[in-house]
């Protein structure tokens, strides 16, 4: 980890008025530039009292400082709508801050983390902004994306655009919906345990150490699942994007490996002489059982030397050391919107490139899919959407398929890029955990009260959506639901939607459905047109206070939300195909006496007590009948569903992580006879391929007008129905 004591103190405080309300260039520093000098004649604890005293605001700003690495124009000056070019910024913050300010508070092994001379801990962490050259004709509006393991997401799914976390070229940028709004886009580094690589953008965090310097060891536990024979390392995190915790010991036989063929199998232990901690080194070309290759001590990988299994769970449980100081993802997405909102310029002088002739950033908004949605809500949760100035650092936010979790990242030892738990993959996370819902719940199996919102002061106004997926294998009814299962009324700030019969990740390029390690043909409903009418609809409510279409979910109340015996009675019985056997549960898990302070004992202990949880009902046709049916759902072709079922040898039976299945109707009378399919063919509910595309556009008005879909996205529905439809007839 770097630090920069160079930067520790400035002399640099500006008090222009803003045009929003809050006050612009409040000073990002901590004490004047001839404080230098105290830190360097005193002993660090009296310097650090000193300078705080001396600082005009102390406790409250981080020090930052921006550098900019590049400016560039994207898709070769492409003019977007009445807002025209736009421009890409590369930067780097450079942030320290008094480990003492309240704004910090709770973060967890901050007091181990390394100070710098002025007795400051320092983080630094990538910016990439996209904003329009010309800032007056933007929408003053600053839309954050937290990167999905580092991964840029945004554009993608509201442009409608190539996926890529190096954005220049024009298809990079789609239909240019979000340039044409006007809306500066920035992703800012929050996940500190990435490793280099695909252009992620990256957080570098302190280690966390004993004052002697010693190492702080603990115990972490991960899990492998491998798809392919042939895998005989793999890294200790799990993940080749990810750091690893080093082991304290090679030796084996201080740790254990086990597996088993299903969650609820009995674990069988893997003998320690059959595995050690190392990696293989060789050149190209060498067969892949390792034969050839020298294997060579690792103390961040893990070599089984029969190979692992397909299909297996592989759970290691080994003493590793030096933990990071995750916790501070969330400060640092708070930290440098706020700059980039408020600041005329950093603590070095350098112009915020967000602010220029007067003009700026009024509002802020975020959005986050899956592990980034479950990132917000934390933020939310734990306070950082507090500013420290005062106020919200944003105004709204959107959460995507995030289901009913938080982050595993304010812990020690925390693995941020493991996915929270499911059926079959990935269990027992600290990610899944009270309080699942917006509004204040008892936990029914605890006792406890709590909330995600809160802080009514700063809580943001948001946007909950989540697909079918989520209910299935992500808890999404602890969204809206009390911990045993009942309606639980939303905050006045919150809209939750169900995508019904839509699966986790829709992409709104996919041409053809895959199926990799599962039964069934992938979902490929797209749902892309309803994120870029919510973003209008929150920008309306956080900007004017007009409200937003009502949620729309499923409920106890009305007999849409059900357990998983209610629903099996109504989904189809079409031929071939296997069904789940419910939602994945939830335990409740006890991680220890060290909780409430981020330190986990591994593994947990499983109480035997189970949270409640529910899915929607479908119609006879096995579709979702709640929720918001986008025109390719209104008017079917097949029975779309949020799961799919893993093959033999691969789980066989269980739900196969977050994919959802494409069930086509029969094509006519004749093959639904042979089959004995009970869903009425293709033939028999639309005339011909003109009368199902008429029923499309109608359904697709229908959206419109209830403020779901935009106009311009009525003829793209249409456009998507054809491809389906010759798909699923061909």
């Amino acid at each position: 980890m770097r630090t920069y004591p160079e930067q520790a103190i400035h002399n640099r405080h500006l008090t222009t008025p803003s045009t929003n309300g809050l006050p612009r260039g409040r000073p990002f520093s901590f004490a004047p530039l001839e404080a230098r000098s105290v830190s360097k004649r005193l002993p660090r604890a009296v310097a650090t009292r000193i300078l705080s005293l001396m600082s005009p605001s102390p406790h409250l700003h981080p020090h930052i400082s921006l550098t900019i690495k590049n400016r560039t124009p994207l898709a070769q000056g492409q003019a977007f709508g009445e807002v025209g070019p736009y421009e890409r910024i590369d930067a780097r913050a450079h942030v320290a801050f008094d480990p003492a300010s309240p704004a910090y508070a709770g973060i967890v092994d901050l007091e181990h983390a390394p100070r710098n001379d002025a007795g400051q801990v320092a983080y630094t962490t990538d910016v990439q902004i996209l904003k329009p050259v010309d800032l007056t004709r933007g929408n003053a509006r600053l839309f954050v994306e937290l990167a999905n393991r580092g991964n840029k997401r945004c554009l993608q799914f509201f442009n409608d655009a190539l996926g890529s976390n190096d954005p220049r070229d024009g298809a990079h940028f789609g239909n240019g919906f979000l340039m044409r709004r006007g809306y500066t886009v920035a992703w800012i580094a929050w996940q500190g345990d990435l490793l280099p690589g695909n252009d992620r953008l990256l957080l570098d965090v302190p280690r966390a150490q004993h004052a002697d310097g010693s190492p702080i060891t603990g115990p972490v536990r991960s899990q492998f699942i491998v798809d392919a024979a042939g895998t005989h390392v793999l890294p200790l995190s799990g993940w080749v994007s990810t750091r690893s915790y080093p082991a304290a010991s090679l030796k084996t036989t201080q740790a254990t490996l086990t597996r088993r063929r299903y969650p609820d199998s009995a674990r069988e232990t893997i003998a320690p002489d059959a595995w050690s901690f190392s990696r293989l080194e060789g050149g190209a070309g060498l067969d892949n059982q390792g034969a050839e290759r020298a294997r060579l001590p690792s103390a961040t990988n893990i070599h089984l030397h029969d190979g692992f299994e397909p299909g297996w769970i592989y759970e290691l449980i080994y003493t590793a050391q030096d933990p990071l100081v995750l916790g501070l993802g969330h400060a640092a997405v708070r930290d440098v919107t706020g700059f980039l909102r408020h600041a005329d310029a950093d603590a070095s002088g350098t112009a915020n490139p967000l602010r220029e002739s007067g003009h700026g950033i009024e509002k802020a908004y975020a959005w986050g899919r899956s592990q980034t949605g479950r990132c917000l809500r934390d933020f939310v949760y734990r306070g950082f959407n507090a500013d420290p100035r005062g106020g919200r650092v944003f105004d709204a936010m959107m959460p995507h398929v995030s289901g009913g979790g938080l982050m595993w990242m304010n812990h020690r030892f925390a693995n941020v890029v493991r996915p929270a738990g499911q059926e079959y993959e990935d269990h027992d996370t600290p990610a899944d955990r009270f309080p699942f819902a917006y509004a204040t719940s008892r936990d029914h199996l605890t006792g406890a009260r709590d909330a995600i919102c809160k802080r009514p002061d700063t809580d943001p106004l948001i946007a909950h959506t989540q697909s079918s997926t989520e209910y299935w294998q992500r808890r999404g009814s602890l969204v809206h639901t009390t911990t045993d299962g009942e309606d639980l009324p939303l905050p006045a700030n919150v809209r939750v939607y169900l995508w019904a019969s839509s699966q986790h990740f829709a992409d709104p390029r996919a041409l053809a459905p895959v199926r990799s390690v599962c039964r069934e043909d992938s979902n490929i409903i797209k749902t892309s047109m309803l994120f870029r009418a919510m973003l209008d609809a929150l920008d309306a409510w956080a900007t004017t206070g007009a409200e937003p279409p009502a949620s729309r979910i499923p409920t106890r109340g009305d007999g849409t939300l059900v357990d998983g015996p209610t629903w099996a009675q109504r989904f189809p019985a079409i031929p071939g195909v296997m069904r789940p056997r419910g939602p994945a549960s939830l335990s409740l898990l006890d991680y220890g006496n060290g909780t409430s302070a981020g330190i986990l004992a591994e593994p947990p202990h499983d109480t035997g007590e189970r949270y409640t949880t529910l899915v929607p009902v479908t119609d006879g046709d096995g579709n979702e009948t709640s929720g918001i049916a986008v025109p390719t759902v209104a008017v079917p072709l097949a029975s779309f569903t949020g799961w799919n079922i893993r093959t033999r040898a691969h789980g066989h039976g269980a739900m196969h992580a977050f994919s959802g299945s494409t069930l086509p109707f029969p094509r006519d009378v004749r093959e639904q006879a042979q089959t004995g399919d009970p869903r009425a063919s293709i033939t028999e509910r639309y005339a011909d391929r003109s009368a199902y595309l008429d029923a499309v556009r109608a359904a697709s008005t229908s959206l419109v007008g209830a403020r779901l879909m935009l106009d311009e996205d009525v003829e793209r529905c249409v456009l998507d129905a054809t491809a389906l439809w010759d798909l699923v007839m061909a």
